[in-house]
């Protein structure tokens, strides 16, 4: 998987001013501590170490100044146990001795019963937490001398579309207080029968009235309720990842691109193209852009958005309106599912690894005859608003074995900066946290760190 640039540049920005304040602490002189007990594979001078195991489905998850750890674990729940834990679905987690290993762990928030949401979204602004949980956009205050609150949580925003494929809201606060919200949407391809064999798409495609986009709101506002006038961008399949560069303003999104090109239109694609097509996508945000899902999808062969076979398209020859509509500043493989995304800008890892964002791939289902892909965390360079060379995987070894959906050890979900640099890592299998430090000392560049290219995105693994 090579991230690939695009061949016509990303429309004009509209710069939103601010940035995510998911830190707030300058980063600390002193070397942090680590025992490498994770697993993990990594780039020479770094060190994983597990903070916390067994706390559930986590999701994403954000770092306070004071480096306690908040975590959204969907309910408490793991994969194939419907159980939630007890105390809440929300999980604060502190290292009190400096190990690097959460020591104190404390669960609030509503114990969502069996058929609950739970969420995926959390996020931090201004000391306040913000929580995603089934419709809503929840705010708890974090009263002094306390990591948990005291008080229920005030309702920000309700009425999210929960229905179909993708319910979680992820979401991203600028220093502004707006607030993007994915709002994924509930068909694979806007079909008239959903993930049919030759089914036409709907066209126009009105589930694109209230999913398929990013929605931006006011984070200091409460009982907003969710409307299609808010809408900020459209055509985005499923962006769980959202992150912003703090100094150019520009806002970023992953996308989960379509699946079963091959098994819907068994004329138009080879067997193998199932597993190969289309591409995922790292998009940079502008106001009133689409990006062209239904229509179209990214043909990492070609380098460009061709028209998909629901309306018109003839197995990637054809691009048609699929010119007008905004392409991805880079691309990875298909089918591997990025869940969460950070921007790195801290001083703790090698100048390689600032202004750039890291992204968890959370491995996906829809590779066959190939074996599946993704399980990893990966690094994209950035130079303002395009990507900045090939991508790497910067952590592996997160599935063990077996990269399968049921069968993987764990599967990274989301992904933060503490306040002294470390990288955190979510799994939303067994419900681990990992920690990433560096360890090798100032000056250690280029190819000492000994970095692993992504495999090409054009072609079979």
């Amino acid at each position: 998987m090579r991230c690939l640039a695009s061949r016509r540049g990303a429309l004009p920005v509209i710069a939103v001013l601010g940035a995510v304040c998911l830190s707030g602490a300058p980063a600390s002189a002193a070397a942090p501590s680590c025992r490498d007990d994770s697993g993990l594979a990594l780039p020479a001078g770094f060190c994983a170490s597990v903070f916390a195991d067994n706390i559930g489905h986590a999701r994403h998850l954000v770092v306070a100044p004071s480096g306690v750890v908040y975590v959204n674990t969907w309910s408490g729940r793991y994969y194939g146990n419907d159980t939630p834990h007890a105390g809440g679905f929300l999980v604060a987690l502190q290292d009190t001795a400096g190990t690097g290993k959460a020591d104190v762990i404390r669960r609030f928030g509503e114990t969502v019963r069996s058929g609950g949401a739970g969420g995926t979204g959390i996020g931090l602004y201004t000391g306040a937490l913000y929580a995603e949980i089934n419709d809503k956009i929840v705010r708890y205050t974090l009263p002094a001398g306390s990591i948990v609150p005291t008080e229920a949580p005030e309702t920000i925003i309700s009425g999210l579309p929960l229905r179909g494929d993708h319910p979680m809201h992820p979401f991203v606060i600028d220093a502004d207080g707006s607030l993007y919200i994915d709002v994924a949407t509930a068909t694979n391809s806007c079909q008239l029968k959903d993930r049919a064999l030759k089914s036409p798409g709907a066209n126009p495609c009105t589930e694109l009235q209230t999913r398929g986009g990013i929605w931006r709101y006011d984070a200091n506002r409460t009982h907003q309720f969710f409307s299609p006038l808010e809408r900020f961008a459209t055509g985005i399949r499923n962006a769980e990842g959202l992150a912003i560069d703090p100094a150019r303003h520009y806002i970023y999104a992953t996308q989960h691109g379509r699946d079963q090109l091959r098994t819907n239109w068994p004329d138009l694609y080879r067997v193998e193209e199932e597993a190969t097509l289309p591409a995922e996508e790292l998009l940079r945000l502008v106001e009133g852009a689409d990006y062209g899902w239904p229509m179209c999808y990214f043909d990492p062969v070609r380098n460009e958005l061709v028209l998909a076979p629901e309306y018109g398209g003839d197995g990637g020859k054809t691009v048609g309106p699929c010119e007008k509509k905004a392409a991805p500043i880079a691309v990875f493989g298909a089918h591997w599912a990025p869940n969460g995304m950070v921007f790195y800008d801290q001083q703790q890892f090698p100048p390689r690894y600032r202004n750039g964002v890291f992204i968890a791939f959370h491995g996906s289902w829809n590779r066959a005859p190939y074996a599946q892909a993704g399980y990893d965390v990966v690094f994209q360079a950035l130079a303002g608003d395009h990507a900045a060379g090939e991508c790497e995987i910067f952590a592996d070894g997160f599935a063990g074995a077996v990269k399968s959906p049921d069968k993987a050890a764990h599967r990274p979900s989301g992904l933060a900066v503490g306040p002294d640099g470390s990288l955190y890592v979510s799994d939303d299998m067994r419900g681990r946290i990992y920690r990433i430090v560096y360890l090798g000392g100032s000056g250690a560049e280029g190819a000492a760190l000994r970095p692993v290219p992504c495999p090409s995105a054009s072609a079979p693994p």
